[in-house]
């Protein structure tokens, strides 16, 4: 068992528009993120199911092809290996569930997400 509070967790700057908080367990992990405005998530996909669950904002996703716009108190799953990319409507924080655990991540060879 572990106790967390978001306030506690170190915020990871990835670009000026974009930032996270992470949770990680065993077999999942949960990301408090922070999109600005304008921020965007190049397209990609990765073996992990993703939950996103949007807390305040809206995000605008593309997913294999198709537009979803994902606003407060709405969620998009994601199954594995779904390709998607997102823009952040307006400013933006929500959850982002992933099971596994996303070791890209972990390690830092995201590199899509730094750019």
């Amino acid at each position: 068992m572990s106790f967390h509070r978001w306030e506690d967790i170190p915020e990871e700057r990835l670009t000026d528009l974009l930032s996270r908080k992470l949770v990680v367990g065993k077999n999942e992990m949960v990301a408090l993120m922070t999109l600005r405005k304008g921020a965007f998530v190049p397209a990609h996909k990765h073996e992990s199911e993703q939950i996103s669950f949007v807390l305040k904002g809206a995000l605008e996703f593309w997913v294999e092809g198709r537009e979803i716009v994902v606003r407060r108190g709405e969620l998009l799953h994601l199954p594995s290996n779904m390709e998607h990319s997102a823009i952040a409507l307006e400013d933006t924080s929500d959850l982002d569930i992933f099971s596994p655990i996303r070791k890209d991540w972990l390690d830092g060879s995201d590199s899509y997400l730094r750019k």
